[in-house]
């Protein structure tokens, strides 16, 4: 079967459109094809409830990690998670790692919140001051009864 120039033409033209296409959504969708350079950081949580390996890890919003493992620590039964930063970007010692939600709807990421200390975690390091998610259906349900407030802090 022989093939028409203007075939070949359409068809090399539609390879070289989709080809745009993916050039295009790699390059806007922020999609790295290797991987930089991290280092590995470690916290432990009383609740890291929403958080998977592969969920971002940011400082002042902008994306500087992800998280590589997540698991129980038997010996003080809390969840241990396992990041990786970017090389290059400091991260103070006495800094915070929180759970943090984009919206009431989910999206959840973890927040680096910078100390003020003048050195800075080192590979292997642990982040000692963590905050745990906050559930939504335990923050209505207190809304709703009440809070569990006792008596004596309702006076106050």
């Amino acid at each position: 079967m022989a093939y028409r120039g203007w075939e070949v033409a359409l068809g090399g033209a539609v390879v070289v459109v989709a080809a745009g296409f993916v050039w295009f959504a790699v390059n806007t969708a922020g999609t790295e094809l290797r991987a930089p350079a991290t280092y590995p950081l470690s916290a432990t949580f009383s609740s890291a409830e929403g958080v998977r390996a592969g969920t971002e890890l940011r400082l002042a919003g902008v994306r500087v990690g992800r998280v590589t493992a997540i698991g129980l620590d038997p010996a003080s039964l809390t969840a241990r998670v396992d990041v990786v930063v970017t090389e290059g970007i400091p991260i103070p010692a006495d800094s915070t790692l929180a759970v943090a939600s984009e919206s009431l709807l989910g999206g959840i990421f973890l927040e680096v919140v910078p100390g003020g200390a003048m050195d800075n975690l080192a590979p292997g390091d642990m982040f000692f001051d963590t905050q745990s998610a906050v559930s939504l259906t335990n923050l209505l349900l207190r809304f709703a009864t009440g809070g569990g407030l006792g008596t004596d802090e309702a006076a106050q």
